[in-house]
């Protein structure tokens, strides 16, 4: 349990580093049976969105050797979704991240802080 949240917290320094908006880690540990964790965040535009996801995915590789299992998505389609099995980052321009509302559909799920998160 101790390396997801190396995860967690990698993911969530990647993105905020890159100026990620509402961070928001979701606790699906008991709810979900494919995952434990949800991040989600929002970009601006579609180069942000970008580079938030390069940053996630280039910090885990870098530092913790970590490659995800599935990328989904694009700038263009402006919803990315990393999957790194235990955490799934999902990656949205606000507003898809609004028209989608993933967080209403797991709205049972724990809210978790932490220092880059609810910024």
């Amino acid at each position: 349990m101790r390396e997801r949240f190396g995860v967690i917290e990698m993911c969530a320094h990647a993105a905020s580093e890159k100026k990620a908006e509402n961070l928001v880690l979701l606790d699906l540990r008991g709810i979900s049976s494919w995952t434990d964790f949800f991040l989600i965040g929002s970009a601006l535009s579609e180069p942000q969105l970008k580079a938030i996801a390069s940053s996630i995915r280039e910090q885990l590789r870098d530092r913790l050797q970590l490659q995800p299992l599935s990328v989904s998505g694009s700038p263009a389609s402006q919803w990315i979704v990393i999957d790194y099995g235990g955490v799934v980052a999902h990656l949205f321009l606000k507003e898809k991240r609004e028209f989608y509302a993933i967080e209403n559909l797991w709205r049972d799920a724990p809210r978790l802080r932490g220092p880059w998160l609810d910024r």
